[in-house]
């Protein structure tokens, strides 16, 4: 299955991190290196399920690492690539927007 082609940088920003939970994500492995468990508690709110289908995403597009360490019971890490690390400015210019915007936007929701 071939991905559908994208006309625009920006519509290729939204591909990648677009969706209501891989924003999120990237922006808590931001603060550092995180178990599922950690990611999970973190974003209140996701499955379980929904969470290891963004970070199988994250991961195969490049964004994630994942370390898998052969103990018992098994451990696993999830961290930033510098790629993912590269998404903070895009982040943080977001949160800025929403923080600036915030009275206009509650405004448009009545």
């Amino acid at each position: 299955m071939s991905k559908k082609a994208v006309s625009c940088p920006v519509e290729t920003t939204l591909e990648i991190i677009g969706g209501r939970w891989k924003a999120m994500v990237i922006h808590e492995l931001l603060k550092g290196t995180r178990r599922f468990s950690e990611l999970h508690r973190a974003l209140q709110g996701v499955s379980h399920r929904t969470l290891t289908q963004q970070l199988r995403d994250l991961e195969s597009r490049g964004i994630i690492n994942r370390k898998v360490f052969g103990e018992v019971p098994p451990k696993v890490e999830y961290s930033l690539t510098p790629l993912g690390r590269s998404l903070q400015p895009v982040l943080m210019a977001m949160h800025e927007w929403a923080v600036a915007n915030e009275c206009e936007l509650d405004r448009g929701a009545k």
